[in-house]
């Protein structure tokens, strides 16, 4: 019997557009030919990868901000789909006249050889310096999320300087406060329930289920619902979990709310699956692996740049297939580059540590090297498929929303690697080269 043809993706965005509203999707049209509504800078253009430099607009002008002013919606840097190539049209006949483009950021840190990425600036040290300091009496004194000993190991994952990086169109401290804690919360399950402070395969179901109560509450009756609340203060990754989405929820919208519970489901989902793996001492196939990266990945983080942001891609848009692909393929794409930033530190860890590398030497019978090596052209094959869908969703829905999400995404991805490439305190390459 042959095998079956994958299901084809389905591209109903004129349709999602016309039930989003002719009237409004006019309106968005206008908007995008608007500085103040569209961008909050100069017009810009969409740039396809391949696209001259020259045929851009300048890019916007980027600000010193004193806390808690806004820091500019489209930070100059550097080129590509990751911070600024994903430009609005603008009317040709109003077109400025081109002006130099800057010349790109120095990559930071010490990039891997061979791998595709968009070098950012620095993070804002003004927010970064306040985020660290808000994040750690939170962790510290506000939830008691881990002990004195491991003080250092969460000084040396330099959290704020990583949801600075990823979210550059955030509006205040408070916004980005959303994500960085999440993004702690999401560390301590992963480090308590899967990973090396104290984590196991055994009874991860009932651990994830219960903490993802604390995201999805439970409707119960009364005599059980205090039991239940009580539970969500039990232990560390409750308790973080229960507090960021409380603040979360505070500014997102309901859509917005219901989709990170989503996409923390399928985190979840992702986690069991390594760990049944883990239980059977079985090295899956290079494309079980992969399938199940597409779930235990970044994806959640990504995913929330409009709540982040101050805004709302409506949830029409936000279902749409295409825009769920270039999610996918964001989120799968970042994740091999923790695969292979941390290689050498899961090498170190007991026992077996799946990672794309060691699946691809295991299942295709390749040296560490090459396995590596091989691991990067995956990662760089996502990467240039992500960029190309981006660009072609961008071009196909001209609101701003989309086209402001799309940004979002890109400057996540590119700050994803920038935090990866940079935190030596982490991560060390291996010697291949």
């Amino acid at each position: 019997m042959p095998a079956p043809d994958p299901i084809p993706a389905q591209s109903p965005l004129p349709e999602a557009a016309e039930r989003f509203g002719v009237r409004v999707l006019a309106e968005a049209a206008a908007r995008a030919l608007d500085l103040a509504s569209a961008t909050g800078g100069p017009p810009l253009v969409l740039s396809v990868p391949g696209t001259p430099a020259s045929a851009a607009a300048p890019a916007a002008e980027t600000h010193t901000e004193t806390l808690p002013p806004p820091a500019p919606l489209l930070p100059s840097g550097p080129t590509g789909l990751g911070t600024s190539s994903l430009r609005l049209p603008a009317p040709a006949a109003a077109a400025p006249a081109p002006a130099p483009t800057p010349p790109p950021a120095e990559p930071a840190g010490r990039p891997i050889p061979g791998l595709y990425f968009h070098p950012v600036p620095e993070p804002d040290p003004v927010r970064v310096e306040e985020v660290s300091r808000r994040i750690k009496a939170w962790a510290m004194d506000e939830i008691d999320l881990y002990p004195d000993d491991w003080e250092e190991e969460f000084d040396g994952f330099s959290v704020a300087g990583y949801m600075v990086g990823c979210h550059p169109d955030a509006p205040t401290v408070d916004h980005l406060m959303l994500a960085t804690r999440l993004m702690v919360a999401e560390n301590a399950v992963d480090d308590c329930y899967c990973e090396d402070h104290g984590g196991s395969p055994v009874g991860l179901g009932e651990r994830l289920l219960l903490a993802h109560t604390a995201l999805d509450p439970l409707h119960t009756t009364k005599e059980y619902a205090s039991p239940w609340a009580q539970s969500l203060h039990a232990d560390a990754p409750r308790r973080a979990y229960r507090s960021a989405m409380e603040y979360f929820v505070q500014e997102a919208t309901a859509s917005q709310a219901d989709r990170l519970r989503h996409d923390m489901a399928r985190l979840h989902l992702g986690y069991l699956a390594e760990a049944a793996w883990s239980l059977e001492e079985r090295v899956p196939e290079v494309w079980e692996y992969l399938a199940m990266r597409q779930f235990n990945n970044f994806r959640p983080c990504p995913t929330i740049t409009d709540t982040v942001g101050g805004y709302e891609l409506p949830a029409d848009l936000h279902a749409q297939p295409a825009m769920q692909r270039v999610i996918a393929l964001a989120g799968n794409a970042t994740t091999i580059v923790n695969d292979l930033y941390s290689y050498m530190k899961e090498l170190d860890a007991p026992g077996i540590h799946l990672n794309l590398p060691v699946v691809l030497a295991e299942r295709e019978d390749l040296s560490e090297r090459d396995a590596y090596l091989k691991a990067i052209e995956v990662h760089n094959d996502l990467m240039h498929t992500f960029e190309s869908e981006a660009a072609a969703l961008a071009a196909a829905c001209p609101v701003p929303s989309v086209q402001r999400f799309l940004r979002g995404v890109a400057a996540w991805v590119d700050g994803n690697h920038r935090w990866h490439c940079t935190n030596t305190y982490r991560y060390t390459l291996p010697d291949f080269w």
